[in-house]
């Protein structure tokens, strides 16, 4: 027997049994999707170790899955119980989270069907969700991940029954059903403030000359958002308070060897997630910018893995894309002493000496903000480390 396991890299977060792929009896192929898990940060497939028949599920549906534990044993040399037609019509019948072989919505329209990424069409078939009946939101009104989850509970909800109860309270059309990254959030914040001792120091940024380096690149052709310029400040700004990229330890305070920055990513009403960019202090802007459009693109289509949510050493909050002027604290992120925020870029008056006279100018101004876990760093460090990080921003070469 061949053992299926889960995945070892998980960054400690607990990973549960979303759905079974295939059931038990089916013929699987190596490397075919088998089974999709779950963490507070991503939803990732376990592919098949090799080509066999799927003999045993050791973990069914919402178990707890450790990193290494025994998910299910594929019998290379057993014969399936399903007809070679169910066993390979992958595009026709998929494994419900019960574990039967479901079958397709039907009809589907096939405008609408040549418009599903692999995810979404894959969810819609475990969840028997047509998808005629969902408004999408992403680009161009497709259809998303989220999309489908969010149907998917409301008609759980619904199924429910209008008595169902929570808490001695009835359900509202206007209600939303938590999902397991809402419940992790909430855990992960809670345990964050009563762990760490938050601190904020606010400082305000004027970005007139990154914005001119910005428009210089764009007419070259070369497109880059304002949050790979403050990835790249905040990895020069480690040079004078290299404990912000570190963590407190009962012995000792680690400092990370690389600067790992992750970007919170907002994903609409299904929460937020944080991918990360690695060993940025060793990258060109140019190369930030890069990975960072890749990241963020695969964040929203939900097929980030892992890997590119693990091992953050510094987070970004850039919550001013959204609007707002200024948030603190803003919660650290698990195992980091600091995270950094930014808010609405906006024109505002400021006083500037020009040829030694004062001078009300219109600049495009932020307010920043760097909340740290005062067990590993005080204020002299957060504001040198600001003072930094503001002086790389506002000295931007054009050339």
């Amino acid at each position: 027997m061949i053992e299926v396991r889960v995945p070892d890299e998980q960054e400690g977060t607990k990973a549960v049994v979303r759905a079974w792929l295939r059931r038990v009896g089916d013929l699987v192929f190596e490397n075919e999707p088998l089974v999709e898990l779950e963490t507070d940060k991503v939803t990732q497939e376990v592919p098949s170790p090799a080509a066999g028949v799927l003999t045993e599920i050791l973990l069914d549906t919402d178990d707890e899955a450790e990193p290494g534990a025994l998910l299910a044993k594929i019998d290379p040399a057993g014969e399936a119980s399903s007809s070679p037609a169910q066993a390979g019509a992958q595009g026709d019948a998929i494994a419900a989270p019960n574990g039967a072989l479901g079958p397709r919505p039907a009809p589907w329209n096939g405008e609408v069907e040549t418009r599903l990424s692999p995810s979404v069409r894959r969810a819609l078939l475990q969840n028997n969700v047509d998808p005629s009946h969902i408004e999408g939101t992403g680009r161009d009104g497709r259809i998303t991940r989220d999309d489908v989850d969010r149907a998917a509970a409301s008609a759980t909800t619904a199924n429910a029954g209008k008595s169902a109860t929570v808490q001695s309270r009835q359900f509202s059309a206007q209600d939303i059903p938590h999902d397991r990254m809402r419940l992790k959030i909430a855990e992960n914040m809670v345990r964050a403030v009563s762990e760490a001792p938050h601190v904020t120091a606010l400082f305000e940024a004027d970005f007139s000359a990154i914005a001119a380096h910005k428009a210089a690149l764009s007419a070259k052709g070369i497109k880059l958002s304002y949050t790979a310029y403050l990835i790249k400040a905040a990895a020069e700004a480690m040079a004078v308070a290299p404990a912000i990229n570190g963590r407190w330890e009962e012995d000792r305070i680690a400092v990370a060897p690389t600067i790992n920055v992750g970007v919170g990513t907002a994903l609409g009403e299904k929460g937020l997630i944080v991918p990360v960019v690695r060993d940025a202090g060793s990258l060109s802007l140019e190369e930030i910018g890069h990975k960072l459009d890749d990241l963020t693109s695969r964040a929203r289509s939900g097929s980030l893995t892992a890997a590119d949510v693990s091992g953050g050493s510094f987070t970004i909050s850039n919550h001013g894309v959204s609007g707002s002027l200024l948030a603190a604290p803003i919660i650290l992120h698990a195992g980091q002493a600091a995270i950094l925020g930014v808010g609405k870029l906006e024109k505002r008056v400021v006083v500037r000496e020009v040829n030694g006279q004062d001078a009300i100018l219109i600049r495009p101004m932020a307010y920043v903000t760097l909340t740290i876990d005062h067990r590993v760093v005080d204020g002299h460090q957060t504001n040198a480390w600001l003072t930094r990080f503001v002086e790389v921003l506002e000295t931007w070469s054009v050339t």
